[in-house]
């Protein structure tokens, strides 16, 4: 990785998590759905990182939300597991020595392989967050309706993200 993609990542990383932290907290929608934004910081992340490297960053960004958020570990739980989910989704999905793109993103990859992409890994990151939260089953209608209002919220914000910094490939 050249020091350019370094830095970018560094500033998306400070950038994505003061909106979360700053913004985003305390917005929610009749306190069922709120919008993780920074799991775009992971998803983003470029395809050559080594797998230890990005068990690191996931760990720091969810430790970091944890401090902010006061949730103890709930944040870098779902984070480890959004970064486990990511190295499997795109080691089944993408040949990584036949592409030349250095980063998952939706100009990149297309509408339809980054949409997939997201959900899932929001999916994953978004039950972990909302059932470790709960940490009860009597209430899993409830929590599993927070989770799916979130998902939808989380995916709209990081497409909508993503279209306004879309960057096409030349054809």
């Amino acid at each position: 990785m050249n020091a350019r993609i370094i830095l970018v990542n560094i500033l998306r990383w400070i950038v994505l998590l003061f909106v979360q932290i700053f913004l985003l907290r305390n917005m929610n929608f009749y306190n069922l759905s709120t919008p993780f934004l920074y799991v775009l910081f992971i998803l983003a992340l470029p395809f050559g990182i080594p797998n230890f490297l990005l068990f690191c960053i996931a760990f720091l960004t969810g430790l970091t939300l944890d401090a902010f958020y006061d949730t103890l570990g709930v944040h870098t739980t779902a984070c480890v597991a959004l970064a486990f989910i990511r190295i499997l989704f795109i080691s089944v999905s993408v040949n990584r020595e036949a592409f030349d793109e250095p980063e998952p993103s939706l100009g990149n990859m297309g509408f339809k392989w980054f949409s997939l992409y997201a959900v899932i890994c929001i999916l994953v990151h978004h039950l972990l967050v909302f059932f470790l939260e709960a940490f009860k089953f009597t209430t899993a209608l409830y929590t599993l309706g927070r989770c799916l209002s979130s998902i939808v919220f989380t995916l709209f914000t990081v497409l909508l993200v993503e279209f306004l910094f879309l960057n096409r490939k030349a054809n």
